[in-house]
């Protein structure tokens, strides 16, 4: 696998800025069958939580994808793992598509690939010492003596600021930070290049949420490590993430720079959004003009034609109704699907 890096990064690197492609997503899609029939055998409709998105993220940096709750946030970081298998579309980890491996090939591309999961109560096995929940990957990859990975797991608990002592413990004696730290740790066992952090904070008290937030900032710049940073909280997006992407009922409508996004929303859906966001100065706030989104979001068993947001934006036309925006380049770096930016 060294051996044909060379290539693949010839290959990867984007002509715009001379940076190195690591994560290149082209048209993906993920939908979940709805069966129905005797024994559930016939497909009567299906979910289509991620229906044809593209995006790319560069070696080093945080992307950031952000939307409302089932927009299909976690359905991306999951099927780009693989976790999912895509139903249609690419995934290209350093040029090399990983949607068609499988087996021997698949367990090791996935050593590259780690995932922080939203809930730090669920996703720790709780009949685990913290020793084995962090020593599991090595385990499974067969990595080390057992000295060697005693070792290792002391390492990574004080690589995530978790005195190496708590190996005997167990995850219910932990907090909710403490045990995001852990699951953290279980991540950086395989020494991966790229991590998606599925809401990483979501559920963590706000005094807890910018603690562990500086250590994702500080091991990126240790490590070299690549975020995909999923999350619903946009002023910590804006601190954390290079770039943006705003995503909409399983459909990305928005990619910029994070400080482009936030001064230039373009799409009526991130100025939305955006206006939801409070602002720490008064007299900022008061002169600020809320947006409010009229209707529900629709069902993504049966989106709209045309746009999937014309059922609730405010300046859609009849071009709206009927095709589908492509998203295009307006602005050097700035991506938009609307028919209305020009």
């Amino acid at each position: 696998m060294n051996q044909a890096m060379p290539d693949t990064q010839t290959k990867n690197v984007s002509p715009a800025n001379g940076r190195r492609v690591l994560v290149e997503v082209k048209n993906l899609k993920k939908h979940f069958p709805i069966k129905s029939g005797i024994l559930f055998q016939r497909e009567v409709a299906a979910v289509k939580a991620v229906d044809g998105i593209s995006f790319h993220i560069y070696e080093g940096e945080t992307l950031g994808l952000v939307g409302e709750s089932g927009c299909g946030k976690s359905t991306t970081g999951r099927t780009i793992l693989q976790l999912h298998r895509a139903t249609e579309g690419s995934v290209q980890f350093e040029g090399e598509e990983i949607t068609t491996l499988k087996g021997e090939k698949m367990r090791k591309m996935r050593r590259r690939m780690q995932m922080i999961f939203q809930d730090p109560y669920a996703s720790l096995n709780p009949r685990m010492s913290v020793g084995r929940i962090v020593a599991e990957p090595l385990v499974v990859h067969n990595i080390g003596t057992k000295k060697e990975r005693d070792e290792r797991v002391a390492e990574l608990l004080e690589m995530v600021g978790l005195n190496p002592y708590f190996v005997r413990r167990y995850p219910h004696e932990f907090s909710g930070g403490q045990r995001q730290r852990i699951g953290l740790a279980r991540s950086l066992a395989l020494n991966p290049e790229f991590i998606v952090a599925d809401e990483p904070i979501s559920a963590l008290d706000v005094s807890i949420q910018a603690q562990v937030v500086n250590l994702l900032e500080k091991l990126q710049e240790e490590l070299g490590l690549t975020y995909l940073f999923i999350a619903h909280d946009l002023s910590m997006v804006r601190h954390l993430c290079d770039r943006v992407a705003v995503m909409y009922l399983g459909k990305i409508v928005e990619i910029a720079e994070s400080e482009e996004l936030y001064i230039n929303p373009l799409h009526p859906y991130t100025q939305a959004l955006l206006s939801a966001v409070p602002v720490p100065d008064p007299v900022v706030e008061e002169q600020r003009q809320r947006i409010i989104l009229k209707g529900d979001v629709p069902s993504p068993i049966n989106p709209p034609h045309g746009c999937n947001f014309n059922t609730r934006c405010p300046v859609s036309v009849d071009v709206c109704y009927d095709e589908d925006p492509e998203l295009r380049e307006v602005l050097p770096g700035h991506w938009v699907a609307c028919h209305r930016v020009v």
